[in-house]
């Protein structure tokens, strides 16, 4: 039977069941410890945290959501080459449900241990779960747009399930029994994964790339070398015989991502033997990966600054209830969940009317709303300064507010990167553009250290400080939008075979 003709789910091919309901019990274990991270680290031992201070947290937590966007460009190879994407998605979820399980032992010596296993393991299953989504459909299947919606409606279920159910044992329960749950989680996405994977296309099953046998004793050879390079250096930190700087080695993380994307991105442009059109399409390109890392280096501080605000300076009392801190971590799922089909409408009827903005000025308008989030926050900062904690509403406003910027960029940017690529590049700058979410999440973790640490517990320096930021960004990318956008549309008729 064609996958395309299959409509067992919903109208979709069966397969986007099995990936559907993986990817949401995924995202409920991620973002349900995610959520957990920045404030488990703060609390004292005694408390059962690691007693670290806020600087160092914010810079682990940058670091950890950095490493997990940038190791899904070595998943997507090992997948490619060794495992094919099946394998890939089911040895993932194991390394992140034992990560979870490590977490969950009550000891701090072994938290790092847990850290990186998730990485590894989201890096090598989230690529490629999204990867296989498209290859339910034929090429000229008009249901992917939608099935690919659906499937994103899943992440933000998964999102929701997390934080209000590892949100909740955190308060009521312990950490510890959080971050078991978030186990339990992708244990379930597993076992349906197993029980349901016959529906995914056998094509999904094997490498697309042929290896020679000792280019595949090579690749086992660096895996196996990496990784006991990670071992040893995480027992030395672990054990006390390696002392690591982490805010310096996260502002050093970030310039190398950012040097890695511009020296990839340069080989391309010059050394890629590329057209007038093309190279033109590369700038717009261009703009829009900056815009992308500069939003996420707002965005991103929903885990770490405001995660700290929301535990520390709001009065989230509701009558005799007080609502889990994690649970504001809920509310941009809750808002995509609920504007994204307005959003879907209004570009749409915006295209009808020839009034459909290019692809960097939705870009810079969503930095531009993401920015104005932090205008919010900023007043909310300076009336908890007064040693008041704030009403709720201030964090449901910045939330909508990110929301809105995030529907404005994130999707737009991925179209973005699909139509402007050239065709032979396409699958590398598919991967760049990607590295931009890491690029974001460092700084993110970078800034809310430099600026979020004051004794006095007054953030209002760092929430205007990204406010200025990404209205900085927001502008320079809308000008230069201004300049681009006839260049998006340029065709690609003279684009050179390979």
């Amino acid at each position: 039977m064609k996958t395309s003709n299959d409509t067992s789910f919903f109208g979709h091919p069966g397969g986007l069941q099995t990936l559907f309901f993986t990817e949401m019990w995924e995202r409920m274990s991620y973002y349900g410890m995610r959520a957990l991270l920045v404030i488990f680290m703060m609390l004292s031992i005694q408390q059962e945290g690691l007693g670290f201070d806020k600087e160092t947290s914010y810079a682990i937590y940058g670091l950890y959501t950095g490493a997990v966007y940038f190791m899904g460009l070595s998943g997507g190879w090992l997948a490619d080459r060794l495992f094919g994407g099946q394998n890939a998605v089911w040895y993932g979820g194991i390394i992140i449900m034992s990560g979870h399980i490590v977490l969950a032992i009550p000891t701090t010596s072994t938290f790092f241990v847990g850290l990186i296993l998730v990485v590894l393991g989201t890096g090598l299953l989230k690529p490629n779960i999204s990867a296989m989504v498209g290859q339910l459909y034929s090429e000229h299947d008009a249901r992917r747009d939608s099935g690919y919606t659906l499937y994103y409606m899943g992440i933000n279920i998964g999102s929701i399930l997390g934080n209000f159910i590892c949100g909740w044992l955190a308060v009521e329960k312990g950490y510890h029994w959080a971050f078991g749950a978030a186990a339990v989680g992708m244990g379930i996405g597993l076992i349906q994964y197993h029980i349901t994977r016959y529906k995914l296309p056998q094509s999904s099953a094997r490498p697309t790339v042929n290896m020679t046998p000792s280019g595949i004793q090579r690749s086992w050879v660096g895996i196996t070398l990496f990784l006991a390079t990670l071992a040893i250096v995480t027992y030395a930190m672990s054990a006390g015989y390696l002392v690591i700087d982490v805010a310096a080695v996260a502002e050093y993380v970030a310039y190398l991502f950012t040097a890695i994307f511009l020296l990839y991105f340069g080989f391309i442009f010059f050394f890629g033997d590329l057209s007038i059109n093309e190279k033109k399409r590369m700038m717009a390109l261009f703009l829009i990966c900056v815009a992308s890392a500069c939003f996420f280096a707002g965005f991103e501080q929903a885990g770490s600054s405001l995660n700290v605000f929301a535990n520390e300076d709001t009065d989230r009392m509701l009558g005799t209830f007080e609502i889990p801190f994690a649970w504001f971590q809920s509310l941009n799922s809750i808002f995509i969940i609920v504007l994204s089909p307005f959003f879907a409408v209004l570009w749409i009827q915006l295209g009808k009317r020839m009034l459909d903005p290019s692809y960097g000025i939705k870009c810079a308008i969503g930095v531009l709303i993401m920015g104005s989030g932090f205008i919010v926050m900023f007043f909310a900062a300076m009336l908890a300064a007064g040693e008041q904690q704030v009403a709720p509403y201030w964090l449901v406003a910045t939330y909508f507010l990110h929301t809105v910027g995030e529907l404005c960029l994130s999707p737009v940017a991925l179209s973005a990167v699909s139509k402007l690529s050239p065709r032979r590049f396409s699958g590398q700058l598919m991967g760049l553009f990607v590295l931009t979410y890491s690029i974001g999440s460092v700084i993110a973790g970078v800034m809310a250290g430099a600026f979020g640490t004051d004794e006095s517990g007054d953030v209002s320096q760092l929430f205007s400080n990204i406010a200025i930021f990404a209205g900085i960004i927001g502008v320079l990318v809308l000008v230069f939008s201004l300049i681009t956008r006839h260049w998006e549309k340029l065709p690609q008729e003279d684009e050179k075979a390979i």
